[in-house]
């Protein structure tokens, strides 16, 4: 069975980030926190690519607007092409039933 997956909040995951950039051994730091390595290096990895959006919380990334846009007319092209696939079944079926 499983273990419970861990949570860590945006502070610990900086200061974490920090010491892990004056630590020489990750390994020890690691086993210090009672983490994976390849955390740490993860972590690393999105603050130096997203900077201060980094580690948004409760796995939600966080979008520029123009990303929020681009997003939502995509969740509204799939629903259009589900709309379109729907009333094509219903015209198959309409039509065999005639």
């Amino acid at each position: 069975m499983s273990k419970p997956r861990k949570r860590f909040d945006k502070n610990f995951k900086l200061r974490t980030v920090a010491r892990s950039y004056e630590c020489k051994n990750m390994k020890d730091l690691a086993q210090e926190l009672g983490i994976r390595v390849e955390l740490i290096y993860r972590w690393r990895s999105e603050l130096s690519s997203h900077k201060e959006k980094s580690f948004p919380g409760e796995g939600k990334v966080a979008l520029s607007p123009e990303e929020a846009r681009i997003a939502l007319l995509e969740k509204q092209l799939r629903q259009k092409e589900q709309e379109i696939e729907i009333l094509k079944k219903a015209i198959g079926n309409y039509s065999q039933s005639q």
